[in-house]
């Protein structure tokens, strides 16, 4: 096992976007709307912690290179009365892809948002029967050659 060698390569502008949905108690989400989440505001702190998690990429998944991001940009809106989608695109110009960070990026920010929440969702029984993160992936990714 070891990191793909990437010495040769030329560095290259790089975009990644990665999506992903957390499904919500509607109540929930008519928490979030108002503002009245005892935590704060999970949409506010749900950006950060992904910007966050994006440049900690190659800490947390093993055989990834660290990368010079040069920009996250982190999307979350309420689509409906049950769920919340995130979108995090992902910039650089380097010798690898970003995908894993865009992933990471949106992975982390759902996790937060669940995390803001939780005591929201849980049932009399302390579990969580409604509440679930579904359909992280990556949706779009570019690479452009430099024009020669």
């Amino acid at each position: 096992m070891a990191m793909v060698d990437i010495t040769g390569k030329p560095k290259v502008f790089r975009e990644a976007t990665a999506v992903g949905r957390i499904k919500l108690k509607p109540e929930t989400i008519n928490l979030i709307r108002d503002g009245k989440i005892e935590k704060g505001d999970p949409i506010y702190t749900a950006k950060i912690a992904g910007t966050l998690a994006a440049k900690e990429t190659s800490i947390l998944i093993p055989f990834c290179h660290p990368l010079p991001l040069t920009n996250v940009k982190v999307d979350i809106e309420i689509v409906d009365d049950v769920t919340v989608q995130v979108s995090s695109t992902v910039r650089t110009e380097a010798q690898t892809g970003v995908e894993m960070e865009a992933l990471v990026a949106t992975a982390v920010s759902l996790l937060t948002i669940w995390d803001m929440v939780k005591q929201y969702e849980k049932d009399e029984e302390g579990q969580y029967p409604f509440t679930v993160i579904e359909n992280i992936r990556v949706v779009r990714k570019v690479k452009e050659e430099k024009p020669k």
